[in-house]
């Protein structure tokens, strides 16, 4: 019997799924210094226009804001927020990833970051971008979902 993922969310990036179609997601590791984790216990993480970039065969994510510990009493403990981090996947997830990103108009963008046990993980997505239109149909559809649930409600009250 498979045990159930217990994690614990640390942020979201809800603009991604409004900004993209989601294909495929993928779990990946991050490599974090010790006041980043800490940090990012105290929920202090933003990944709103944060992005995958590849170089050199290897994923970093940029953008990702992780903002300093308050408690950090070093100076040099205090790295930059937006940092590039490098993401940990297995080389033939990465060669997937740079194969549809080069060729076929992909990207990749973070979805949300949180801890699985004691580590922090990413989850990312190999997306295409939506069009204005798209993002106007999927509001009216879910605009018309809440009438009709709406309506179910009052109906059996």
């Amino acid at each position: 019997m498979e045990k159930e993922r217990k994690y614990k969310l640390i942020s979201q990036n809800r603009k991604a799924r409004h900004d993209y179609f989601v294909e495929e997601t993928f779990q990946a590791g991050i490599e974090l210094f010790g006041m980043e984790v800490k940090s990012l216990r105290a929920g202090r993480c933003n990944l709103v226009d944060s992005h995958i970039e590849f170089k050199d065969n290897e994923a970093f994510v940029v953008n990702m804001h992780i903002s300093h510990y308050d408690h950090a009493t070093v100076e040099r403990d205090k790295k930059d927020p937006t940092r590039r981090r490098r993401l940990l996947l297995h080389r033939r997830q990465i060669n997937r990833l740079i194969g549809a990103v080069t060729r076929d108009g992909y990207t990749c963008v973070p979805l949300k970051i949180y801890f699985s046990g004691p580590f922090v993980k990413v989850d990312i997505a190999l997306a295409k971008g939506k069009k204005m239109y798209d993002k106007r149909h999927d509001i009216a559809k879910r605009d018309a979902r809440r009438e009709t649930e709406k309506e179910f409600k009052i109906r059996n009250l």
